[in-house]
């Protein structure tokens, strides 16, 4: 017992400094400078313009402490603590928060994360309104995420799929398509270092700094290797030719109605001569022929 303590204590201090040495460096506290070359990158490596950061949420399975099988049992029917990374478009982890309760939705640990409080309380300021490429209509930067998110003023969320028509299908498509840097940084940092893809078994305290070393080691990679051109992940023509033209508009006062309107705007866009990339169309007509899903139902 006495090995296994002294071992854990060693981990814990040596991913400790190497956290404390790098990680001003290679993962610096978010600036509205940082934020608007990161959406710089994503509009000319996704074709998302107006994009942060896209965030979502990894299980790091653990060893379950004694008397808290409740709070680290999650659906997965297993125990963990919850990676949350904002991951921008070079697949770099911007921010992580590590160390929630396994039990907890994605939308609840980022509620309780220290970059939400910094948001709700102004402490860090998002850049300000950008006119989208080649069109005339200034719309809010804002974070990428999935439908387990809340929705705020600055998270956009996909199109409910019980609402969708084809238009909204070919939108839903560009965030999932988003979503592929938050999916392959995940898979790099678990081929990478493989005690991410099995259960850990040592205090929670050390499992916390051990993921937290791993998503910075994983940016210091990428950072000497120069890997910044991950736009092959997923093939398909970049270009966009002509423009449009957009009425400008007065963003609605309620939370709900100000994304909602920027979420259709955005969809409207994607559907201009400004965005008209072949891609998104081709790849909904080859889900729907290799799926049973209610994006089938649309497009047959």
């Amino acid at each position: 017992m006495t090995t296994l303590n002294s071992s854990c204590n060693m981990n814990e201090w040596t991913t400790c400094a190497i956290w404390t040495a790098l990680q001003a460096h290679h993962m610096p506290p978010s600036t509205e400078e940082i934020f608007t070359e990161i959406s710089k990158d994503f509009n000319i490596c996704w074709n998302f313009p107006n994009c942060i950061e896209r965030i979502d949420a990894k299980h790091i399975r653990i060893h379950c402490p004694p008397n808290s099988v409740s709070q680290y049992s999650n659906y997965k029917q297993c125990h963990s603590i919850v990676l949350q990374a904002f991951v921008d478009a070079n697949l770099k982890s911007v921010t992580v928060d590590v160390g929630a309760y396994g039990k907890q939705n994605d939308g609840g640990v980022f509620r309780n994360s220290a970059l939400y409080q910094s948001l709700e309380t102004r402490n860090l300021q998002l850049p300000e309104d950008t006119v989208l490429p080649l069109a005339e209509l200034a719309l809010p930067q804002i974070f990428v995420g999935d439908e387990a998110y809340l929705r705020t003023t600055y998270i956009m969320k996909p199109y409910s799929r019980r609402t969708l028509d084809r238009s909204k299908a070919i939108f839903n498509y560009r965030p999932s398509r988003a979503r592929r840097v938050v999916k392959c940084a995940f898979g790099i940092c678990s081929s990478k270092w493989r005690i991410l893809d099995k259960s850990i078994e040592t205090k929670v305290d050390t499992v916390v700094e051990t993921v937290k070393c791993t998503a910075l080691l994983h940016n210091i990679i990428i950072d000497f290797e120069d890997l910044h051109d991950f736009s092959s992940i997923d093939c398909g023509s970049l270009d966009a030719n002509g423009g449009t033209q957009f009425k400008k508009c007065r963003m609605h006062n309620s939370v709900s109605a100000s994304v909602k309107q920027t979420r259709d705007l955005l969809c409207e866009f994607f559907h201009s001569p400004a965005d008209s990339v072949p891609w998104p169309d081709r790849k909904l007509l080859e889900t729907g022929r290799n799926s049973k899903s209610s994006l089938h139902c649309v497009i047959t």
